[in-house]
């Protein structure tokens, strides 16, 4: 496997994130962990591609200051010369290309994949193949579904998992919190901006972004930048909030006012409707 990135490339890159998170206010244990990664990556007596040919992750995470998350980045720097997060915290996102890595996914089907279901990662869009909410994009049915989960299947074969695809998530309080929090924030402009590259000739640093630690998770949230979000005037409305264990998996929920039915005008997390109902009508 050849890397199509250096090992100094990895480096830098790591060693930007935790710039720009510090930048935005990330607690400094998280920055500091991406700047210690940076260094181990730099110091590595061999190429990580290597390493990741001979142990998969399991590889990678034997290294000192390299957790799962860390290491899934590594791997995706690697194998596609990109990493999703590292793109969302310059404002550069644009997922679509990634999707369309593959087999079967062109770039009508590619967008229409991250306008519905607010994914950027090739981990998310395996996620959402195996729980059906790829099957609710437009375009998509049962059989084409099954032929782009076995097509990931076969891209992230070599990657050795560690029992995330039943991944543990939030609360539905602790994610509702972070979002009230972010929209209070956002209210006040006490967030950092960036200037994402997508629907924004002009280069106005306009969308506020936030980390922040709750009872163990570490959370990034931002408001949707997504084309539906733009047609339908839901860009101070959808937040898309990013979380995972410190060192764990990373991945995501989007937060939306609801518009109709019994829990019309609350604010609702997708894919959990029924857990928000719960939350909302525990005393009913």
């Amino acid at each position: 496997m050849q890397s199509l990135l250096s090992r100094d490339q990895i480096a830098d890159r790591l060693l930007e994130a935790a710039e720009l998170l510090e930048g935005q206010g990330a607690d400094r244990f998280r920055v500091r962990a991406y700047r210690m990664a940076a260094e181990t990556v730099r110091a590595l007596g061999e190429p990580p591609e290597d390493i990741l040919e001979r142990a998969g992750l399991d590889g990678l995470i034997a290294l000192p200051n390299i957790g799962l998350r860390l290491a899934r980045a590594i791997d995706e720097m690697v194998a596609t010369g990109r990493w999703a997060q590292l793109e969302r915290l310059r404002g550069e996102s644009e997922p679509e290309n990634l999707f369309q890595a593959v087999p079967g996914v062109g770039p009508e089907t590619a967008r229409a994949i991250h306008d519905t279901l607010n994914i950027d990662t090739l981990e998310a869009l395996e996620i959402a193949a195996h729980d059906g909410r790829l099957e609710t994009v437009p375009g998509i049915g049962p059989r084409r579904a099954a032929a782009i989960r076995a097509a990931l299947g076969a891209m992230l074969a070599r990657r050795r998992r560690r029992g995330d695809d039943d991944h543990e998530e939030p609360a539905v309080g602790l994610l509702l919190e972070v979002d009230a929090l972010y929209r209070q924030r956002a209210q006040a402009g006490s967030l950092q901006r960036i200037a994402p590259r997508r629907f924004n000739p002009s280069g106005e640093a306009w969308l506020p972004v936030m980390h922040v630690d709750r009872d163990g998770w570490s959370f990034t949230a931002l408001f949707s930048n997504t084309a539906l979000a733009h047609d339908l005037g839901r860009t101070d409305d959808w937040v898309v909030i990013y979380f995972g264990h410190p060192g764990g998996p990373e991945h995501q929920r989007t937060v939306v006012t609801e518009t109709r039915g019994p829990l019309e005008g609350r604010r609702i997390v997708r894919g959990r409707e029924t857990e928000c109902k719960r939350h909302y009508f525990a005393d009913a």
